[in-house]
């Protein structure tokens, strides 16, 4: 059943990307995250009454709390980073990186899990890695004309220099947004261990509203949330719900189910996340990038083989 819940969570996953997208192109991302945060929350708690495991709340220790806070504080700083990528950078650039945190995770279970490494395990690895980097591609930029006047020349050069910020910047934030992905896979498997799913989403998801909300008080963006346009709005709100659903279905995997398969199953949603980024979007996949996701659905395809029964 864990099994379902990993696909589950990849398919909420994937049409998070796209809704969140459509929500940001005009609104600040830091503000973004802080608002659909508390649709998520309401979200989560929603479904803790819903199934009655709000008096589980009361049985928790202090190695869980401190461990659902962790990992909520971990999944704050990968929204942030990611939502900013996302807003400055493209879907089909941005996701790869950021779902190159399944390697990361696969490590870092390995090593504090003490989860089996298995040969498939390393050609996984290999696999989507190496797609990864076949989908990170620089934008190709035109030259200033020589014959442009000098201010118009100067224009030129000034903008070439924040594009080139720009583009470097979309990949800091994406490999940020990964680091702290695969802390939060780590640190949320050993926090919902003995916790009801719900509960523990829930619960993690009060500390992410904390943080952001924090961060956007400390960049003085409050004045910001009034000034969201109602169409971004309803996107930012959508995009919270699918992340609630998301998270519902992923934690409730990885309490029954070995994080280092459950996170690459979730991973799959890179397929869902690009295949809309090409039909809303209009995005160009070249054939570089295309072979790249590829190899990482095939890398992500053999981690999911132990699920499936084949061992490798």
């Amino acid at each position: 059943m864990w099994f379902i819940f990993a696909l589950g969570s990849a398919f909420f996953s994937g049409i998070t990307a796209i809704l969140a997208k459509c929500g940001i192109r005009e609104t600040d991302s830091v503000v973004a995250t802080a608002v659909r945060t508390i649709v998520v929350l309401i979200f989560a708690w929603v479904m803790v009454f819903l199934t009655g495991s709000f008096s589980g709340i009361r049985s928790l220790s202090a190695h869980t709390w401190v461990f659902l806070a962790l990992s909520g504080i971990a999944t704050g700083a990968s929204w942030l980073c990611y939502f900013r990528a996302l807003q400055i950078g493209d879907i089909n650039k941005v996701v790869p990186i950021d779902k190159s945190s399944t390697v990361l995770s696969m490590l870092l279970a390995f090593l504090f899990l003490g989860e089996a490494f298995s040969l498939a395990g390393g050609a996984a690895m290999v696999l989507i890695l190496a797609g990864t980097l076949m989908m990170i591609q620089k934008k190709a930029g035109g030259e200033v004309p020589v014959a442009a006047g000098k201010a118009g020349g100067e224009a030129s050069v000034a903008a070439g220099k924040n594009s080139a910020a720009a583009g470097k910047a979309w990949m800091v934030y994406a490999v940020l947004s990964a680091v702290f992905a695969s802390l939060t896979s780590i640190l949320g498997k050993i926090g919902i261990e003995g916790v009801e799913s719900n509960l523990g989403t829930a619960i993690r998801t009060g500390v992410v509203l904390v943080m952001a909300w924090i961060v956007v008080f400390a960049a003085k963006k409050q004045d910001k949330v009034g000034e969201i346009p109602p169409k971004e709005l309803l996107f930012i709100c959508l995009s919270g719900i699918a992340t609630g659903g998301a998270w519902l279905c992923y934690y409730r995997a990885l309490q029954d189910g070995p994080a280092s398969v459950v996170v690459p199953v979730d991973k799959l949603s890179i397929l869902i996340t690009i295949a809309f980024s090409c039909l809303v979007f209009g995005e160009k996949l070249t054939r570089r990038a295309a072979a790249g996701l590829v190899l990482i659905a095939a890398g992500t395809f053999l981690m999911t083989l132990p699920a499936l029964g084949v061992h490798a």
